[in-house]
């Protein structure tokens, strides 16, 4: 059985794990409770009262955070003509229709891809190299558009996408341990509307049961669910 360590077992004598806290004293907790010598990520979790094995209560969708994540995405746009240099200018880090043989040939050096409809048939054949990474293009998560400017200014401005997973459960990163408090407060408001938006119409009883802010390395902070439901 794991052992914690000092560092977090201190950690973790700031949290009463049986409350639930508004969002702005969570986030007073996490930044408190974070003891790496490294920038922690703020990540949060949220267990949705979904069956994901139905098609119809699969949750999903994407949000543009207001402060970003902290983290630098290099962007991919596989697309040809016009617009190649409306993504140059938009900021992607790696444009062209010429990525798709690289992609072939195991080149993965980067976060998001983003493509024009138009090349979709050729990406389509490396469904099983991107589809386990994350990385495939996909309509619902605006990274299959004809407006790649676009796609690549909110991507770089702190857009990320969510997925219910098999348990029900929906992980982000929503910032870093640097950010100000008013910073994360406002990026975890941002994403909890939006799980909220985003509920199935077929989903029943519940859909909210609990949320948990933590950073990379400190221990969960559960979220007051009552302003939800």
């Amino acid at each position: 059985m794991p052992v914690a360590g000092k560092k977090f077992t201190a950690a973790l004598t700031k949290v009463d794990r049986d409350k639930q806290y508004a969002i702005p004293d969570a986030v007073k907790l996490v930044k408190a409770a974070a003891f790496a010598k490294f920038n922690e990520t703020v990540d949060m979790a949220v267990r949705l009262g979904v069956d994901p094995r139905h098609a119809d209560q699969v949750v999903r969708g994407t949000v543009v955070l207001p402060h970003g994540t902290g983290k630098t995405v290099r962007v991919l746009v596989v697309t040809q003509g016009d617009r190649v240099k409306d993504a140059q200018a938009a900021g992607a880090d790696f444009v062209g229709v010429e990525f798709i043989q690289k992609l072939k040939d195991g080149w993965l050096d980067c976060d998001v891809i983003v493509a024009t409809p138009d090349v979709m048939g050729q990406l389509g054949a490396l469904g099983k190299i991107l589809g386990p990474r994350g990385l495939m293009p996909n309509p619902k998560a605006g990274t299959v558009t004809m407006d790649v400017a676009r796609a690549v200014r909110e991507i770089k401005a702190g857009k990320i996408e969510f997925r219910v997973d098999k348990t029900g459960n929906v992980h982000a990163p929503i910032g870093k341990v640097s950010f100000s408090e008013q910073q994360l407060v406002e990026n975890i408001q941002a994403f909890m509307d939006t799980i909220v938006k985003a509920k199935p119409a077929a989903a029943k009883g519940v859909y909210l049961r609990s949320a948990t802010v933590s950073s990379t390395m400190g221990p969960g902070v559960r979220l007051e669910m009552a302003v939800y439901r």
